[in-house]
C-alpha cells in the first residue's frame, strides 16, 4: 500500500524535546497469546502491516513493553521498522519480569531493571530508548530505588528520558523528589475517569507529560463489539474477565457506544475515534495510546489523530456519563 504520511499536529510531552502525534501505535495486543494479560493468539504479519500502516499514516511514537507477548512485542516492533523509512519514538516498559513457566513477577531491584533495560535494547536493536517507563509501582517499597536506576540510565546515555505508569500522587511526588518525571501512562477512558480529580492536576501543575492508556476501554467503546463476539472471545483472552465485559456493567457499556456512534455519524468517525477524542479534550493528556492488530483497523482509528469534539459534544458525552454512573 503506497504511503499517505500526513502532517498531524504535534504537542511536546512534558519537559522532553519529544513531540508526540495525538495518537501513537499501542503494541500490547500485538505481543500474541499464551501469557497472562494476552489478547489471544496474533498472526505476525498483520502486526508489522498494522505498524507500518500506522507509520504511514503519520503516527510518530510506538508505545510497547517487555512484558507484552514476553518479549515478543518489542521483536515484532523491530521487525516493522526494518521495512519502513520511517524513524518513529520507541517507547518501552520495565518492572514486570517473567520466569521460565511463563509465570510474571515483579521487580524495581537495580540489578532486575539493569537486565531489563540491556533485554530491551538488544530485543529492539538499539544504544537508546526515547522514553523509558516504569510500568507499575511494585513493590512499592522499592519506588525510590527503582526511580534511582532509571535516573542513572538517563546519565549514561542509554535512555533519553525516563516516566512512569500507573503512579499515583503520592508514588509521583517521591519519585519527582530523586529525578524529574517527564511523562506519566494512566488508564484514562470514558469507562475509567479514576485520575480526574488529582493526578492529572498534579500531572499539568508539574509539566508531567501524559500518554493515556486504554482510551477505547480496551475495545470496548470501538462500536465493533458485540455480547456475542465477548462471548466468543478466546480463552486466553484477559477481556473475558473484566467487569467492564460483563453485566450489569455491560449493558450501560453499549448504550455508551450508541450515543458515540451517534456524535461519530455526523462527522464520518467511528464511535472509537469519538472516545479517543473525549479524552483528548482534557487539557492534561498529550497523547492518547491506540493498539491495533490489524492494518485496517488503523484505516479505522487515524481520525483520532485530528477529529476533536466541540464543546457541546464533549459536555453531551459527559451527561450521559454522569447520569448512568459506571
Amino acid at each position: 500500500m503506497t504511503s499517505t504520511l500526513t502532517s498531524f499536529k504535534t504537542r511536546q510531552l512534558g519537559n522532553s524535546d519529544l513531540h508526540l502525534t495525538p495518537i501513537g501505535f499501542g503494541a500490547w495486543a500485538i505481543g500474541g497469546g499464551n501469557w497472562e494479560f494476552a489478547w489471544g493468539s496474533q498472526d505476525d504479519s498483520e502486526s508489522v502491516a498494522a505498524i507500518e500502516r500506522a507509520l504511514d499514516l503519520g503516527i510518530n511514537w510506538i508505545d510497547t513493553a517487555a512484558i507484552y507477548g514476553l518479549g515478543h512485542s518489542e521483536e515484532i516492533v523491530v521487525k516493522a521498522l526494518k521495512n519502513t523509512s520511517h524513524k518513529p519514538y520507541i517507547f518501552t516498559k520495565c518492572s514486570m519480569r517473567w520466569h521460565e513457566d511463563r509465570s510474571i513477577y515483579r521487580s524495581l531491584k537495580a540489578a532486575s531493571l539493569r537486565e531489563e533495560l540491556e533485554n530491551s535494547l538488544t530485543r529492539l536493536g538499539v544504544e537508546t530508548i526515547d522514553l523509558y517507563q516504569i510500568h507499575w509501582p511494585d513493590p512499592d517499597e522499592d519506588i525510590e530505588e527503582g526511580w534511582e536506576t532509571l535516573a542513572k540510565f538517563k546519565q549514561e546515555g542509554k535512555v533519553r528520558y525516563i516516566g512512569v505508569s500507573n503512579f499515583s500522587v503520592d508514588q509521583l511526588k517521591r519519585a519527582i523528589k530523586i529525578a524529574p518525571v517527564t511523562s506519566l501512562q494512566p488508564p484514562y477512558s470514558l469507562l475509567n475517569r479514576n485520575v480526574e480529580a488529582e493526578i492529572l492536576p498534579f500531572a499539568q501543575q508539574n509539566n508531567i507529560g501524559v500518554i493515556n492508556y486504554s482510551p477505547m476501554a480496551s475495545g470496548l467503546l470501538t462500536g465493533k463489539m458485540t455480547r456475542e463476539r465477548i462471548e466468543n472471545m478466546p480463552q486466553d483472552d484477559w477481556r473475558r474477565k473484566a467487569p467492564q465485559f460483563k453485566e450489569p456493567k455491560l449493558s450501560r457499556n453499549l448504550k455508551l457506544v450508541e450515543l458515540l456512534a451517534a456524535v461519530g455519524k455526523t462527522h464520518d468517525v467511528e464511535p472509537g475515534v469519538v472516545a479517543v477524542a473525549w479524552t483528548l479534550h482534557h487539557p492534561a493528556i498529550t497523547a492518547a495510546i491506540v493498539g491495533a492488530r490489524r492494518s485496517d483497523q488503523i484505516e479505522g482509528t487515524i481520525k483520532a489523530a485530528s477529529f476533536r469534539l466541540t464543546e457541546e459534544e464533549y459536555q453531551r458525552i459527559t451527561a450521559f456519563l454522569d447520569a448512568n454512573p459506571a
